[in-house]
């Protein structure tokens, strides 16, 4: 690499690493702290995945989710899933024109560049499958039509735990179109005590303007291509989503696709850091985001009390870390 190209490459990190910066404050003009949570979905957005928002009702899922496509200067659509939807719902449907005496495609909610999935896990399986397609293809196929969706194209789903009444838990294929999975959790005292002074007068107050249009998006999403990940560091990677195919609590481990998916975020995770190569230090903050909703707890383990992220960390305890060779 030429120097002038090394100082452009430079020069869109800084940038890209700016973008995230301004989104996230966008997004917390709304949401109360939560900045970690915010950088991950940020992580997902900037490398072209999906992210999914797990947690118990009342802790803010949707309130993510609205702010990050308020932040976004992109088209906007939004699902409520509920038993009675249907694929076509999601997807559009052909109506005959009587006028024209033609069919006319009416296109639906995911012909949007970012869609909310809310409450993904209260839809049937038939029409959380109906999502497949669109979020791994990025097109769809109808009465025999393919049609692409807009670019960027994100998804941000949430999902309620599946013990709570009317859910459905979502299958492995579709658990595997999301990027990472996050979970918002309960606020500390002084995040709910400022969110509890933030809205003391019942109402919101206006989150301001998009900060980010397509084409910055894009430009972000083209400079995490540049970033590089050093031998060590993937040997690392490697060997972690390894061990979740060997330890005896796992039923299924990481598949390759996971292990795609991790060197993926971290690079966007590095580039929101301000960095063009990824350390382990990614790799351990992004294993759990993006393995755990991949990997499947034997039943005995899983009456235990194990969780796919307890073993997770297990495995980060056990791996050697690379101690050379992080920058490239």
């Amino acid at each position: 690499m030429d120097g002038t190209s090394a100082a452009d490459t430079a020069g869109d990190i800084a940038a890209t690493r700016t973008l995230a910066v301004v989104i996230r404050e966008a997004v917390q003009k709304t949401l109360v702290g939560k900045s970690a949570a915010i950088d991950l979905a940020i992580t997902a957005l900037f490398a072209r995945g999906h992210v999914l928002i797990e947690d118990v009702p009342g802790t803010g899922k949707t309130t993510l989710s609205k702010a990050l496509a308020g932040a976004l200067r992109c088209e906007f659509g939004r699902v409520q899933f509920t038993p009675d939807l249907v694929p076509a719902d999601v997807l559009g449907v052909n109506m005959f024109d009587m006028n024209a005496r033609a069919f006319e495609f009416r296109p639906g909610p995911i012909f949007n560049q970012v869609l909310l999935a809310d409450e993904i896990n209260r839809a049937t399986p038939r029409t959380q499958s109906a999502l497949l397609e669109a979020m791994q293809e990025r097109q769809v196929s109808i009465d025999g039509e393919t049609r692409q969706l807009p670019n960027p194209f994100f998804v941000v789903a949430t999902l309620n735990p599946v013990e709570l009444e009317g859910t459905f838990p979502l299958p492995e294929a579709q658990l595997d179109r999301f990027l990472l999975r996050l979970e918002l959790g309960y606020p500390d005292a002084r995040e709910e005590s400022a969110m509890l002074e933030r809205f003391e007068r019942g109402i919101e107050r206006d989150s301001g303007s998009p900060v980010a249009g397509p084409a910055d998006i894009a430009r972000a999403q083209d400079t995490v291509d540049t970033v590089s990940v050093d031998s060590k560091v993937r040997d690392y990677l490697l060997a972690i989503v390894g061990q979740t195919r060997s330890d005896s609590r796992i039923g299924l481990g990481a598949s390759p696709r996971a292990a795609l998916a991790l060197q993926r975020a971290c690079q966007a995770y590095a580039v929101i850091d301000g960095r063009g190569y990824v350390m382990p230090d990614d790799v351990k903050a992004l294993a759990g985001p993006v393995l755990a909703h991949r990997m499947n707890v034997e039943s005995a383990a899983r009456l235990r009390g194990v969780t796919a992220a307890a073993v997770i960390a297990d495995i980060l305890q056990s791996v050697d870390v690379p101690i050379e060779g992080t920058a490239g």
